[in-house]
């Protein structure tokens, strides 16, 4: 590991700081470069979303994608948690935090948007970002790729009813638009470019070196990233502190609970760890574009509701960096338990 990733977390920090300060102070650039967006998908956050996630899609086989039905332990334990789990315990997190034990210290009138924009959040399984995730701790990645397609897929059909019951309300108009077009950012487009490109490479020759050259690239991208997103936000955050250190408390919560959840169940059926770790990162992490655009739409862009979902992406990068250590640093414990669970050694009980 380089020096630039033993201290990601320090670099994540700097520039949650940098991006603060530069959305207070220059206000006016962030809201220019914020509104450069089509169906509330901001362009240049999705370029570097590409930044991001292409060098590691050139590393996929799409031709040994078959494999994936080695792991479809892992797949129904992140499914499990993603669909049953996730936004279910969000919104009993939301309603006790929220709603009873922080509810003296916030706005009596915003606190049911606040709790709806924590359900928002957790409905709604990250896209692009577990890619990264997944990288950083060696996870499987034709599992991961395909666990973002299948979550994806899901998403279409069931994110507006889950939503709905959730918020008891007959019906919600779902962001249809941001939600199909992210899905063509921030999968289509990366995975057809990268395995163009990977063809390509391999035909010249220059793959190695190029993935060597590239390796860098993402964490790089990743860091640029934060310092749009918190510039963006910057004078929400700095204008009501106590509202989203409050908010922040059954995100965490609710991350390390799944997370944790996810990791235990995939040791206990014998899941490998490659398959494991990135579960438990796809089973704790939040598509937060499409729950910021989706809280716009339906309480306005000064809701509790959007509020909550900015803390959703204030917390989401520290937070699942935690968990990637966490998870690495408990390879040996977890091996040792899943082997012992494996099917192979079950057979041979």
């Amino acid at each position: 590991m380089s020096i630039f990733e033993r201290y990601l977390t320090l670099w994540v920090a700097l520039c949650i700081v940098a991006g603060v300060a530069l959305g207070h102070v220059m206000p006016g650039v962030f809201g220019t470069i914020a509104a450069a967006e089509i169906a509330k998908v901001n362009l240049p956050v999705a370029v570097l979303i590409w930044a991001m996630i292409v060098p590691m899609l050139l590393k996929i086989d799409f031709t040994s994608l078959g494999k994936v039905r080695e792991h479809w332990r892992g797949v129904g334990v992140t499914l499990f948690i993603n669909w049953a789990v996730k936004p279910f315990s969000m919104a009993l997190l939301g309603s006790f935090f929220v709603g009873h034990v922080f509810a003296p210290f916030l706005p009596s009138s915003q606190i049911p948007s606040y709790v709806a924009g924590l359900i928002l959040l957790a409905a709604a399984p990250c896209t692009a970002m577990v890619f990264v995730w997944s990288n950083l701790c060696e996870g499987e990645p034709h599992y991961t790729l395909s666990q973002v397609a299948l979550n994806d897929v899901i998403m279409v059909f069931l994110f507006a009813p889950l939503v709905g019951l959730l918020l008891g309300v007959a019906s919600i108009t779902v962001p249809w638009g941001t939600l199909l077009l992210s899905v063509l950012l921030y999968i289509v487009v990366p995975v057809v470019v990268a395995q163009v490109w990977r063809a390509s490479l391999l035909r010249a020759g220059a793959f190695d070196r190029t993935l060597r050259v590239l390796q860098p690239v993402s964490l790089v991208a990743l860091l640029a990233t934060l310092v749009l997103l918190f510039g963006f936000q910057g004078e929400q955050i700095v204008r009501q502190p106590v509202v989203i250190a409050i908010l922040a408390v059954p995100i965490l919560i609710q991350v390390y609970l799944n997370a944790g959840l996810a990791y235990w169940l995939s040791r206990r059926f014998g899941v490998g760890w490659c398959v494991a770790a990135p579960a438990a990162l796809i089973g704790a992490s939040n598509f937060f574009e499409l729950a910021v655009a989706a809280a716009i739409s339906l309480f306005g862009l000064d809701s509790g509701a959007a509020l909550a979902t900015v803390v959703g992406v204030l917390v989401e990068v520290p937070v699942m960096l935690s968990v990637v250590r966490i998870v690495k640093a408990t390879r040996g414990w977890y091996e040792a338990g899943a082997d012992s669970r494996s099917p192979a050694m079950e057979a041979r009980r």
